[in-house]
This record gives structure tokens, sequence and C-alpha cells, in this order.
């Protein structure tokens, strides 16, 4: 039946469809007018057509679609076992916790938690073979599904330094993969999209990342975490994701690596904003379906109130319970792949993919990714980028509503914040400049706070 549907319409040619469009135009120029161009020099056509549109880049099924992940840091062993099972009798499907130091006791943290059909993470901002061992001893134990997020070189850009040094952090990697049968590598991209790079710097810079650690770490047979951030720009992010997996799929094929990559996804800060906070849970709504249909292993949703607020329940459930409506009521988890075969976003995907293999190479070509962070030109090429999109705001065509368009001026904030919600100063010797993270509307929300009376 489905063959013979539409039997008595005849094919439409995309040239047809131009003709059409140039007609509709009444004289003005096609190009011009309708064709608009991306941050990444990507020039997007009004319409999508098979027969302009090669379909190279369909991703392999996933077969449990994604996992909601509820990040705990741990500053109290006990609450965060407490809050961890909460939240999983609420509707999370991993947990991830942040633990600061080595002296936190895993069997007090994991005490009465799922440990057979639920993923944790661990994420280390430090570096710790003895730590590291004691959770690969446990996951060993337990048979618990755990992987370790440990990135020496997310180090050096978030915060300037290495934790020790480059020599060092790499001979305990290599000790660490030397002794470990979970995952422990991890790529946190985040800071390159937060920061303001596009979305061609932030592919490249992922895969000079991976690359490093490929070439760098002996023996790594593990699974690899990559961390992504997802703007507002829906279906260039959900192309975004896609290109990543087939970019590190190729990668790991040429050092012969049968290691997968698991993406987590979350929503970025760049576009939250402090005025009008409730915006804030439509953009992380969109940046959810994105990662989603982009084919993301697990997200962790932002709460609305993030900038602001320190962690609390309401906003912990409003931003767990809108994954939880894309995935139980919308059936967002239902169909591998919704987005295979759509002309638009097999585009995107190929285009993205093929720009940031360039600039991958280029980078490879100039030393690597650690000879160009030390350089200043990975830096200095975000900081590029940054300032564009900054202008963008400050001028009105990257909008933001409830802050650079539309505003209520009778919203008012200074006596809400329990954080600090803009860039924190911190004058000290680096190694490197470190990639700084920056909202668009920090400076214009800063002027408003200064009005307040």
């Amino acid at each position: 039946m489905a063959d013979n549907l539409f039997n008595e319409f005849e094919p439409v040619s995309s040239k047809q469809w131009k003709q059409q469009i140039q007609y509709e135009l009444k004289g003005a120029d096609y190009n011009e007018t309708l064709v608009w161009e991306s941050p990444e020099g990507i020039k997007v056509k009004p319409f999508y057509h098979i027969d302009e549109t090669e379909i190279n880049f369909s991703a392999p099924p996933k077969e449990n679609g994604f996992s909601i992940l509820q990040n705990i840091f741990v500053h109290d062993v006990v609450k965060s076992n407490k809050r961890a099972l909460e939240t999983l009798n609420r509707g999370a499907e991993s947990i991830r916790f942040t633990i600061e130091n080595d002296a936190v006791n895993l069997e007090a943290l994991m005490q009465n938690l799922p440990l057979t059909n639920t993923q944790y993470f661990f994420y280390l901002p430090f570096l710790s073979i003895d730590f590291v061992t004691k959770i690969n001893d446990f996951a060993s134990k337990h048979k618990a599904d755990i992987a370790i997020q440990i990135d020496p070189i997310g180090q050096l850009v978030k915060d300037g330094n290495w934790f020790e040094n480059l020599d060092k952090d790499f001979e305990k990697l290599n000790q660490i993969a030397s002794k470990t049968t979970i995952p422990f590598l991890n790529i946190n991209s985040g800071t390159y999209q937060n920061a303001g790079a596009n979305m061609v710097q932030q592919l490249a810079y992922i895969l000079a990342q991976v690359n490093e650690y490929f070439h760098r770490v002996t023996n790594l047979n593990q699974p690899i975490t990559i961390e992504v951030s997802v703007g507002t720009n829906y279906f260039f992010e959900i192309a975004k994701l896609r290109a990543l997996k087939l970019l590190f799929s190729t990668l790991a094929k040429e050092y012969n690596h049968n290691t997968d990559c698991h993406i987590i996804a979350t929503p970025t800060k760049r576009n939250k904003t402090l005025y009008d906070y409730n915006v804030n849970m439509l953009r992380t709504t969109t940046e959810c379906m994105s990662a989603i249909l982009g084919g993301a292993d697990s997200i962790a949703n932002s709460p609305y109130d993030a900038l602001y607020h320190k962690d609390n329940e309401f906003g912990d459930r409003i931003a767990r319970n809108q994954l939880l409506v894309l995935k139980h009521e919308s059936y967002f988890d239902k169909v591998n792949n919704a987005a295979d075969g759509a002309y638009y976003i097999e585009a995107l995907t190929e285009q993205l993919a093929e720009k940031a293999l360039l600039l991958f190479k280029d980078i490879e070509a100039n030393g690597g990714l650690i000879t160009q962070l030390i350089e200043g030109t990975i830096q200095r090429k975000i900081s590029e980028s940054a300032a564009k999109e900054q202008e963008a705001f400050d001028n009105g065509k990257e909008i933001l509503l409830g802050t650079n368009k539309y505003p209520n001026k009778n919203d008012k904030m200074k006596h809400d914040l329990e954080l600090y919600p803009f860039v924190k100063q911190n004058p000290r010797k680096t190694l490197i400049t470190p990639v700084i993270e920056k909202r668009l509307a920090e400076k214009l929300e800063q002027e408003r706070l200064s009005q307040e009376a």
C-alpha cells in the first residue's frame, strides 16, 4: 500500500523547486535572500532534496536508547549516598559522582545502591593511581558498571596547568591503563563549547585530544567517555554528535583500536541567563532533544536555576522530569536513529565532519593539540570565534529572549544570588593561558544588577 500511496503525483526535482522559489522571489537573488552561512562556514540552503544529497552517514543502531544521568557532587558521603538512592527512585538511570579527593569511603558511598543494572561515573579532578585502583577493585568485586573520568589534557585546558606535569601525568595514565579493566579516560569538550568555540573547532579539538591519548597511552583497551555540551542550534547540534561518532570511529581504526566512545551530553552554559531564568527550561529542553536525536548515550540536564542557586531538590527534579517527559511521554527513545535519512541533517553531518577533519589535520601538522595549547593557538582561535558570537549578541543578531530581546525591566535578581554567576578572576602563574568559559549575557546582566535598587 505504501508503494502506491503517491503514485498519482509526479516527482518534483530540485531544479523545479528552485525555479518555483525564484518565481516567488519576484526578482530577488536566491542566494542572497535565502542562503545563509553559519559560524562554521556552512552555507545553509532553504531546502534539501534527494537528488542533491548522498546519504553516507547512518549511525549504527543504539540498543538501549539514552540514560538519564544525575550529577552528584560528593561533599558528605552519607548525604550523597542518600541523594543517589532518592534520584534513582525518582527516575534517574545513572549517577555521576564528582569526588575531589581520595579520602572518600567507596563502600559507604555505594552502600545499598543497585550495582548490576545501573551505570556509575566517577569524575575525578585529581590523578591518583591508588584511588583509581580502589574503584576498579570495587567494580570487579561487586560486578558493578562503573566508568572513571580522568582528563589531564582537559585539566590543562581549563586550569592552565597539568595535575603535575606532562610526563608524570601520562606516566600515571599508562600505569592506570595497565592496572584497570574499567573505562578511565575522559574528554571534557564542554570547555571548548562554553568558551565560544564553533562546532567545527569543537569536533577538531575533541579529535586532536583523542589522538593525543591514543598516541601517548599504551595498552588502551577501554572505552573513552566524551563529554559534549549541546547548544541551541537544533539541527546543527544533532549533526555535531553524529559527526563526532563518525570521526571517532575513523580515528580509532587508524590505531587499530576496538575502543568505543560513550557520549555524555549536557546543555551548554553559554546561552543561559540570570534574568527571566525560566526560559532556561525551554533552552535545555531543545538542547536535550538534539542530544537524544544525535545519539548521546547519557544525558545530564542542567537545572534552570543552576547559575545562581546552590544544588536544590526542586531544580534537580525539574531538570530530571524534562528528560523523563522526553523519554516516557514523548517516546524519544523508541526509534533508533530517528535523524537518519533527513537530507538536511545528513548534509550538515557530512560538512561538519569534513571541515573538522581538515582542521584536525592542520593541528596535527603543526605539532598536535598540546603543542598548540602551549603556543596559544587554540586559545586564540576560540577567542576569535567567541568574539564574533558576542558581537552578534551585543548587536541583537544573536537573540536570548528575556535578556537582549523583550526583557522584563521589573525582574530583580540581586537578592536571589546564592552563587556568583560570572567569570571568576583568579590571577596566578600557569603553564598556558586557560580556556575560560563565559556566558553571552554576562556583561548585560552585570549592568542590570548594578542598577537594581
